[in-house]
């Protein structure tokens, strides 16, 4: 099936908007699609402010309609112990609530952007919103990756080339409770990255050190800024250190 035909028999739906590439080009061929769209960014601790940004600016850019819900992901205890179950209990907490308000809006149908090149081995989250009844266009129609980003390209979304980027809690090792403190000093970390020039990376929590990792090409620019990074991350960490393997 093409995007066309799926969003000719659905004319109407609500979008799990994320800001990231996948539900971006979604977004902009369900209205090239004629689709009556409304968008909903779920805001919560686990998602840094830049991800709200670039959602507001593309929703105004594509005229749609955009909710944002502020939601607390911690306030479940189970979310917040961080065990090897998180993203299942985060998903279907936060998109039990989106399912909800989106219906009230008149929304029965509730999508997504997960596309044909992500994987449901491992991944919970995949899990908790297939029992919900979320929709994934991208991955029902065949769309990899690489096409997304093809796309979105000759599309002119501005969202082409962004990285991918997994929420904040992702930073946790597996079995550390995340709070709301650790959740900010990874943010205000990678905003300060951000600022130096770098991109596609992460900063990672690791036994109260940032271990920063970085794409090969970036290790140059790490090692020149080496005391500006340290210095600039003192007031989070204890120590600041450089993961030596490359992020793929």
């Amino acid at each position: 099936m093409e995007l066309q035909t799926y969003f000719l028999q659905n004319p109407r739906a609500a979008l799990a908007f994320s800001g990231g590439v996948d539900s971006s080009y979604l977004m902009y061929a369900a209205r090239q699609y004629g689709c009556d769209l409304h968008a909903y960014f779920i805001k919560s601790s686990f998602q840094p402010q830049f991800e709200l940004n670039d959602a507001r600016r593309l929703t105004e850019e594509l005229h749609v309609p955009l909710t944002v819900v502020q939601t607390d992901a911690l306030q479940n205890a189970q979310v917040a112990a961080n065990d090897g179950q998180r993203c299942y209990y985060c998903k279907t907490t936060l998109f039990t609530q989106l399912r909800e308000l989106a219906r009230k809006d008149g929304y029965t149908l509730l999508l997504d952007g997960t596309n044909a090149s992500d994987s449901f081995d491992g991944r919970p989250g995949m899990k908790a919103l297939q029992e919900l009844g979320v929709r994934s266009p991208l991955r029902e129609c065949g769309l990899t990756k690489t096409e997304i980003r093809r796309l979105s390209r000759e599309a002119g979304l501005f969202t082409h080339d962004k990285p991918s980027y997994a929420c904040l809690a992702t930073r946790i090792p597996t079995g550390t409770k995340i709070t709301e403190s650790l959740l900010q000093k990874v943010e205000h970390s990678e905003d300060i990255l951000f600022s130096m020039g770098f991109t596609d990376f992460r900063v990672r929590f690791f036994h109260n050190a940032a271990k920063i990792q970085l794409r090969e090409s970036q290790f140059a620019l790490a090692l020149g800024k080496r005391q500006e990074l340290t210095k600039a991350l003192s007031p989070y960490f204890d120590e600041v250190l450089l993961d030596l393997t490359p992020r793929a």
